[in-house]
């Protein structure tokens, strides 16, 4: 027993490394995270599973620890920016369960991550937390059945207390201060699944002088004799040996104790059925010079690879080409009929992968028909050709603790237009072929598949910027983000994450002739790869530098024009691999289409807001014993201009007050807003009472033959009485906060929308406001929410003008504004006008019910 801590799981700690554990390091971590995972992984059935971690800076899930998954599989998914689409990062997210049952259900759900690994299978993640804090996910993947289900609800609800109790410790351990540093750059630990053993080993210690033997339990099974019955002497063992391999056997051990050599003979163990099976005994004098008797001793070990030693020798004499990967994929046995099948030596195979060893073999077709056997963990065949125009079957069968396989020539016709990695049954060897270029691999695709989706959402160009940051930096480990776009012949920073602001400065308006990293790789249209300062400093001389050790300067180019220059920076020096820049050099591509995309919408968007604002008032009059503050808030969906307005009209002795809205989002929204504003300026600067105002600007709307059509609400009030009058046509009705902190609803009668019948007839309503109280006139936009009615809308409404009022009137229109401001999906356009009627105190008369009336105004 080693001697030492011992952690929750009961590991020795100083196993890590045989001794202390090593800078950076948290044994008490990988053994819960391992313990956990392949628990997981045992309790639902799944070849494969994995703990993601969040990262430090909180932006990425990194691989913490995997079972059956190999590494080479994991490289892609080495780290899952927070905020991507896969069903690890859903589940951190959400704080749920992310079931797919099937390929079915992945494609529907997560349609990115079915394109990125299109093969059979089934997947569970869940969250690892405890309490309100969530530290990552576990991630198990299995077989796709049959039948399309997926884990029972007992796995289900087993792999959520496994989640549950891996959260707990990870949060014990975290109270400690033995959880450890985890980023990036901290190895996973990768363990396989557990399995029967394929070799069964006994040890034993044979003294030779005296006969005596000590064995342990699996020796004693080995030769089918149960622990206890072992009476400790040799001869008891050697009766169960074939008598005809006892003299050779004896004659070796002898030699080997007085030659002081390994000893290595194969025996036969009788088995009680009049058979036998064979093991190899290896055996050693141990090392004690002072030790007299250790001379007539050996210690060794029986190794019983039951039937294995014969297979593996019929193998050998079999024409197919057999063979073994280990999970990561490389080529753990070859038979010699491989070699001459593959004309490649033994030596130059093993311990390699196939597609890395063979130029015939690395089409990436090839690969995938690996790993869509490894993922699914179905069989899988496939056709390649042998230049120049040998063809040969390969077929894959998958296990939890790698692949075997096997390769014979396909001695039938086959038709001439065969392509990579066809099945037997479609096709054969062409005249001439070669394998198309190299494709990148499958965690590089779903790179540019998320990036693209994020980017297909972003409308303007910092919705552009935040999507490349949320998804570049996570993937490729990059800490700092600069993106510059091109004006006028120089570079103007669009946005940063992790530079300082005065650094770059210095390069705000720098020319594109300059003689930089950035204009460089814009002017030459090819990206730039820098991996160290020397390097960086070696070709500028004297550049200023920013605290990071690596770059890419990515060019923007769109339209064969120059958009943009994107700039990755990385704290520790980081390597740039072919495949890589191959990837960045594509998310370029997808980066510059998406900016300029932005900058033209950006553009219009300016433009349209631009003529929408001149339609609305810059500025309220002035009014004696009135307080009016107005509010217009675009929409957040889309692009189009809307049709809300706003307005305050002096006539006279008193005040004209209105809001409409013109249905639709554009420009002829926009246009019929500015007709239906000129309409009632005239009609109300003209002394038209009220209902006339509104019914003659109807019929003004009829005669323009409009296509869209629009409510209002019109009120006149007269700040020396606080008598009010009011017409609602087609429109939410105002609202009435009072002295006393009350609000109401001024659920007044009114006509039709505007635009539907030019005889329409808009009855006037009256009503009397005392000092302090706010009159509030709005458009739908502010009150309409899903999946309720508009009486409960206006309710709340007026419920937050109760609760909000009191205080200075701007300060009421921003609190009745500030849910709305915060929407970042909100279709609708938003109108407010608030009035506060203050009288001085002599014209202060008592509050009037509002009623329908036709009299003469005051």
């Amino acid at each position: 027993m080693i001697e030492g801590d011992v952690s929750a799981n009961g590991v020795a700690s100083n196993l890590y490394p045989f001794g202390a554990a090593s800078v950076g390091e948290a044994p008490e971590r990988d053994d819960a995270l391992v313990s956990a995972i392949v628990g997981a992984a045992e309790l639902t059935g799944a070849h494969a599973g994995s703990v993601f971690l969040l990262s430090g800076d909180q932006r990425s899930l990194v691989v913490a620890a995997s079972c059956g998954s190999p590494p080479s599989l994991l490289s892609g998914w080495r780290r899952i920016p927070v905020h991507s689409g896969l069903p690890v990062a859903e589940a951190y997210r959400s704080g749920r369960m992310v079931h797919l049952a099937g390929a079915e259900e992945t494609m529907r759900r997560f349609p990115q991550l079915s394109v990125a690994l299109p093969y059979p299978f089934g997947s569970a993640s869940v969250p690892v937390r405890a309490g309100e804090r969530t530290f990552g996910t576990m991630a198990v993947v299995w077989t796709a059945r049959p039948d399309g289900t997926g884990l029972s609800r007992a796995q289900r609800r087993k792999l959520r207390a496994a989640a549950d109790r891996l959260g707990a410790t990870l949060a014990e351990l975290r109270a400690r201060g033995a959880l450890g540093e985890y980023d990036e750059r901290t190895a996973p630990v990768v363990v396989p699944l557990p399995s029967t053993p394929v070799i069964r080993v006994g040890l034993f210690d044979w003294n030779l002088d005296t006969g005596a033997l000590t064995a342990d339990d699996e020796l004693c099974a080995i030769f089918g004799m149960p622990p206890r019955e072992f009476d400790g002497r040799a001869a008891t063992l050697a009766a169960m040996i074939e008598p005809a391999d006892l003299p050779g056997f004896r004659s070796a051990a002898r030699a080997a104790v007085q030659e002081r050599h390994v000893l290595a003979h194969c025996l036969r163990i009788r088995d009680g059925r009049r058979g036998h099976h064979t093991v190899e005994l290896w055996g050693r004098v141990p090392e004690s010079p002072d030790d007299l008797e250790a001379s007539a001793h050996l210690v060794g070990a029986v190794l019983d690879s039951g039937s294995r030693m014969a297979a593996v020798a019929a193998i050998e004499q079999l024409a197919d080409g057999f063979f073994a990967l280990s999970p990561d994929g490389r080529l753990a046995y070859a038979n010699h009929s491989l070699e001459n099948l593959l004309r490649v030596r033994q030596d130059e195979l093993l311990g390699r992968r196939p597609w890395d060893v063979l130029p015939w073999l690395a089409d990436p077709v090839y690969e995938d028909r690996y790993r869509a056997a490894l993922v699914s963990q179905q069989p899988v065949s496939f056709l390649v050709r042998r230049p120049p125009a040998t063809w040969l079957v390969f077929s894959l069968h998958p296990g939890a603790q790698g692949m075997t396989g096997w390769v014979a020539p396909v001695r039938q016709p086959v038709p001439a237009d065969t392509g990579p990695g066809a099945t037997l049954a479609e096709g054969g060897p062409p005249a001439s072929w070669s394998p198309p270029p190299a494709a990148p691999r499958v965690g590089s695709l779903y790179r540019v598949l998320t990036l693209g989706s994020a980017l297909t959402e972003a409308v303007t160009a910092h919705e552009v910027f935040e999507a490349v940051a949320e998804q570049l930096l996570p993937a490729f480990g990059g800490q700092k983000l600069a993106i510059a776009v091109v004006e006028e012949r120089r570079l103007r920073l669009l946005d940063q994450r992790g530079y300082s602001r005065r650094f770059l400065a210095r390069f705000e308006g720098t020319p594109l002739h300059a003689r930089l990293p950035v204009t460089d790789a814009l002017t030459s249209g090819t990206p730039l790869f820098v991996e160290s300062r020397e390097e960086l400093l070696e070709t500028y001389p004297g550049i200023t530098v920013s605290p990071s050790n690596s770059w890419a300067f990515l060019p923007l180019i769109a339209s064969n024009r120059p958009v943009g220059v994107c700039l990755l920076g990385f704290d520790d020096v980081h390597r740039f691999p072919d495949e890589e820049r191959g990837v960045l050099t594509a998310l370029g591509g997808l980066i510059a289409q998406a900016l300029e995309r932005a900058r033209l919408y950006d553009a219009e968007f300016a433009l349209a807001r631009g003529l929408q604002n001149a339609l609305l008032p810059h500025r309220l009059p002035t009014l004696p014993g009135l307080d009016v503050t107005g509010r217009y808030l675009p929409g957040t969906r889309g692009m189009d201009i809307g049709g809300d307005w706003y307005d305050v009209i002096p006539t006279g002795d008193e005040v004209a007050l209105i809001v409409g809205d013109v249905e639709g989002h554009n420009v002829a929204a926009a246009a019929a807003m500015g007709q239906l504003r000129s309409a009632v300026r005239a009609f109300a600067t003209a002394g038209h009472r009220p209902s006339d105002v509104v019914a003659n600007t109807n019929r003004l709307h009829m005669d323009l033959d409009p296509e869209l059509l629009a409510s209002c609400c019109y009120a006149r009030l007269h700040p020396r009485s606080g008598v009010v009058r009011l017409v609602r046509a087609g429109h939410p009705p105002p609202l009435l906060r009072l002295p006393d902190g009350q609000a109401e609803v001024l659920d007044v009668p009114g006509g039709p929308l505007l635009g539907i019948d030019a005889a329409a007839h808009f009855p006037e309503s009256e009503l009397r406001l005392v000092p302090g109280s706010v009159l509030a006139l709005y458009t739908d936009g502010l009150i309409e929410r899903r999946d309720s009615d508009i009486d409960s809308d206006v309710d709340r409404l007026r419920a937050s003008l109760a609760r909000m009022g009191g205080g200075r009137l701007e300060d009421l229109a921003d609190a009745l504004l500030r849910d709305a401001r915060r929407s970042a999906d909100r279709a609708d356009d938003i109108a407010l006008l608030l009035t506060g009627y203050a009288p001085p105190p002599q014209t202060a008369t008592k509050p009037a019910s509002a009623h329908a009336d036709s009299g003469p105004s005051p």
